[in-house]
């Protein structure tokens, strides 16, 4: 049997990220295989070293900087025609030193969705889009807020800077819904945010929304992704993300963390259980379940690209 289907390279990944929003690409040096190639910095992880020390290694090595903050994000596998190599990305928000290229590559600071280097490395494109989505995920709450006044709380999120909204009001008509989510489009797309439909796609094409948040049954029952630019799943065990990333989804909620009030009954997975879940996914998990703004720290601690809100959105 061929080494290369049995055996996979382990590499941490480092996304370096500053408080404007931009992120770290290095290119290849001309001795190293994919050479001229952008990519994220990082390396192979040698025997006895877990996957963050790796990482600290690494851009100590390669950066000259030394990590003081890195959050677990996604893990991505993908077949070169060298190797197969499974990468552990992280999130770095805060270290201390100059960057400097020790192995003679050069850097670059991008925007997410406005990358302007190429070639790009073909196993970092799906994370490139990954870092288009913001870490808050807020879900409209309408039934409880009544139309205008969730307007108006909308239109102060987006003015404070909120990116990305699930319309999901399964109590309205669909003459109703249609024109709530007519007034939510329009207004988000003015400040720049994404608008999802919980749920229907045709409604999605209808407005000119931004994708579809399929609920657990829906994904479910999905067996190829719905034409759409963005995809959102809705899961709750481990079997349900996996299925969402065959899919082909863009991210996934995974609830619920904590105890809530629509389900005071359900049994929540705690922040353990999400962590063990959400550690090897291969596309962004938001927390969801229980959660104030307070509990975004947390969720980056234990994995989460970021975390979702619904009551507390608002």
């Amino acid at each position: 049997m061929n080494n290369l289907t049995t055996r996979i390279v382990e590499v941490a990944a480092a996304v370096l990220q500053r408080v404007d929003g931009t992120f770290l690409l290095a290119q290849r040096p001309k001795d190293k295989i994919w050479a001229g190639y952008w990519e994220f910095p990082g390396g192979k992880v040698e025997v006895s070293e877990s996957t963050r020390e790796a990482l600290v290694r690494e851009l100590q090595e390669e950066l000259g900087i030394t990590v003081v903050t890195a959050y677990p994000w996604i893990t991505r596998v993908f077949r070169y025609p060298h190797a197969m190599v499974r990468l552990s990305f992280f999130r770095v928000t805060e270290w201390t030193g100059e960057l400097y290229p020790h192995e003679g590559q050069q850097f670059s600071w991008q925007y997410p969705g406005k990358v302007m280097v190429e070639p790009v490395l073909p196993a970092n494109a799906p994370v490139l889009r990954a870092l288009e989505l913001p870490t808050l995920y807020a879900i409209s709450n309408v039934a409880e807020l009544g139309v205008e006044p969730f307007l108006s709380k909308l239109q102060l999120q987006l003015d404070a800077g909120l990116g990305l909204v699930q319309l999901r009001e399964k109590s309205l008509d669909s003459l109703a819904l249609h024109e709530l989510g007519q007034r939510v489009v329009v207004m988000a797309h003015a400040c720049g945010a994404r608008v999802l439909i919980n749920g229907d796609v045709a409604l999605v094409q209808a407005l000119g929304a931004d994708g579809v948040h399929l609920n657990s049954l829906q994904l479910e029952q999905c067996s190829e992704r719905p034409a759409v630019a963005w995809c959102g799943a809705s899961c709750h065990s481990v079997e349900e993300l996996r299925h969402a990333e065959r899919l082909g989804c863009d991210f996934a909620l995974l609830s619920p963390v904590l105890p809530t009030l629509s389900h005071p009954d359900g049994v929540p997975l705690g922040w353990v259980n999400f962590t063990k879940i959400a550690e090897q996914s291969s596309i962004p998990v938001y927390a969801l379940g229980g959660l104030t703004p307070a509990d975004m720290t947390t969720a980056w601690q234990c994995g989460a690209h970021g975390i979702a809100l619904l009551r507390q959105a608002w």
